[in-house]
């Protein structure tokens, strides 16, 4: 039985990376200019000497490598998250995490313009999402954290932190008003590869760091008595993988903006291809949610020509509804 579920996840996870590949060369053929799928894989294996590899290495590559990056640090996020408060509506989106990352970015971008690296930006909205993230902790904590709580008094986080983007949006100077508008819509649109330098550290880092606690999240899926009684330290463990959870979120959100419902849908979708074991879920989960967005974002550059519609846009068309399905069927279960 072990061996056969072994080899089904192995299964998964290569056709998973095979979808991957074949639309990141996909979305390296296509765009305004196209480029034929033979001068894509000269390219990719440095053997093409055309005008269009600087269009593909310089352009559409780091772009193709943001959203699979994002993609992956959003809905490792949303997986943890959904282990930890033992919520399948649970996602960064909703307990405030991104809503702190975002303040801190704008607050960034409006207070300290051009004056810092961009590699700085990551590292900022992981210590606003750390911050919501504590001040969800501090209130929901009473003998403990209860899942219930961490959800309530997110939200209501979440909301405050929508505001207060918006101030330092309309009071920041005018010129960056549309940047910054463009970002928090959530668009990797003119990523470079300065972004990735600053962003895959903290994912090559946070996401193996999490499959340690593969085991604990099995364990707690079991219920809060039954963990105990296994020998898991609980609170511990929690804020750990909250930890982990801000982290990854925060790195994303740094880079790409508010691109919402990855951390809802990816592991939904992912625990219908690998079961409910993290072990297998946390690297379908990271593969779901990379192909997710790598498909939102080639939506939004190829469908509404010359427009180029921030990846976002896509996934909160979808998301929304998928968790209005979802809170419709736990009502009605």
């Amino acid at each position: 039985m072990i061996k056969r579920r072994k080899s089904h996840s192995i299964s998964i996870l290569t056709i998973l990376i095979l979808i991957a590949l074949c639309l990141s060369v996909l979305s390296l053929s296509l765009g305004s200019v196209r480029i034929p799928v033979r001068e894509v894989v000269l390219s990719l294996i440095g053997q093409n000497t055309g005008s269009s590899d600087l269009i593909l290495m310089q352009f559409r590559l780091p772009r193709i490598v943001a959203a699979l990056l994002v993609g992956a640090a959003l809905a490792v996020s949303g997986a943890l998250l959904q282990g930890v408060i033992r919520n399948p509506l649970a996602a960064p989106d909703l307990i405030g995490v991104t809503g702190g990352a975002s303040v801190a970015v704008v607050a960034f971008m409006t207070i300290f313009t051009g004056k810092y690296s961009i590699h700085w930006i990551p590292f900022i909205a992981i210590i606003g999402a750390f911050i919501a993230a504590a001040v969800n902790y501090g209130l929901a904590w009473k003998r403990g954290v209860s899942p219930f709580r961490l959800i309530l008094i997110g939200i209501g986080i979440s909301t405050a932190m929508g505001a207060l983007t918006t101030y330092l949006l309309i009071s920041g100077p005018a010129y960056l008003a549309a940047q910054v508008l463009n970002w928090t819509t959530g668009s990797i649109y003119g990523t470079s590869w300065k972004h990735i330098g600053a962003l895959w550290p903290w994912v090559s880092l946070f996401i193996p760091l999490s499959m340690l606690y593969a085991r604990e999240l099995n364990i707690q899926s079991l219920g809060e008595p039954a963990a105990v009684g296994l020998g898991s330290r609980l609170q511990l463990s929690r804020l750990v993988v909250l930890c982990y959870t801000v982290a990854l979120a925060g790195a994303a959100v740094g880079i790409a903006g508010m691109i919402s419902f990855i951390g809802l849908l990816a592991p939904h979708i992912s625990r219908r291809l690998a079961g409910n074991s993290y072990y297998q879920l946390i690297p379908v989960s990271a593969l779901v949610g990379g192909i997710i967005l790598l498909v939102a974002d080639l939506a939004g550059r190829m469908l509404f020509q010359p427009l180029d519609i921030p990846a976002g846009v896509f996934t909160a068309g979808i998301g929304a509804p998928f968790f209005m399905y979802l809170l419709f069927r736990r009502r009605s279960s």
